[in-house]
């Protein structure tokens, strides 16, 4: 795949002008991560904004204790890091969590294209607003008044919307997704997270089979998360 077929395969790029793709395209590299490597470290000066092409890349803070929270996790055609454009460090780690192809671009060629594309410009600011949004409800979905098993309903019904495709079990959530990362990514230690996600699967709400996650009914799972 070279970097025009990978722009093109990805919405992004359908929704801004052509004059604009074609000199993204022309100033754009591709690179591709093994799992586990850094595409960037927290606080460490950065000055590449990362879309992703293939695979799936985690970005997680290490908190006071030493423990690793996963706040997001982004996949095809997602911008990564819209804060690059701020002329300040890296807030968070990113990693690939499974080998990742990512379209590069540097900081200062965007910021040449965004000042003629108003549109361009719109398309990150949306970007960055849907994490907000998405980050709001990760606060919500982990306060302390939500129950453990709530919580992981709720986070594993969000992959199934984001990442699902279709199953012939229901909805199968497409990435080796293990009981430690999905700890990682709601805080809580592992050995709780298996336990509460076998109570899911012991009421047919998951399925979990050769380290696959299927919702049988994203209905039921909604229903079972937002009860009081």
């Amino acid at each position: 795949m070279d970097i025009k077929e990978a722009c093109f395969s990805i919405e992004f790029f359908k929704n801004i002008s052509e004059k604009s793709a074609a000199a993204l395209i022309a100033c754009g590299s591709l690179r591709r991560f093994p799992k586990g490597a850094h595409l960037y470290w927290d606080k460490e000066m950065n000055h590449t904004l990362y879309i992703v092409i293939d695979g799936f890349v985690s970005l997680y803070k290490i908190n006071s204790q030493g423990e690793r929270k996963t706040v997001f996790l982004l996949g095809k055609g997602e911008l990564v890091n819209e804060e690059v454009l701020q002329n300040m460090p890296a807030s968070i780690n990113c990693e690939a969590f499974e080998s990742s192809l990512v379209l590069c671009f540097g900081k200062t060629d965007l910021l040449a294209v965004m000042r003629h594309d108003f549109e361009l410009t719109k398309l990150i600011l949306d970007s960055l607003a849907l994490k907000n949004r998405r980050l709001y409800r990760q606060l919500k979905n982990t306060s302390n008044s939500v129950h453990g098993e709530k919580k992981i309903a709720a986070k594993l019904w969000r992959l199934s919307k984001d990442y699902g495709i279709p199953h012939e079990e229901g909805t199968l959530i497409n990435m080796d997704l293990s009981v430690t990362y999905l700890a990682d990514m709601l805080g809580s230690r592992r050995e709780t997270v298996s336990r509460q996600l076998k109570h899911l699967t012991e009421q047919g709400l998951v399925h979990v089979k050769r380290g696959k996650i299927i919702i049988p009914d994203r209905d039921a799972l909604s229903v079972f998360f937002k009860s009081p």
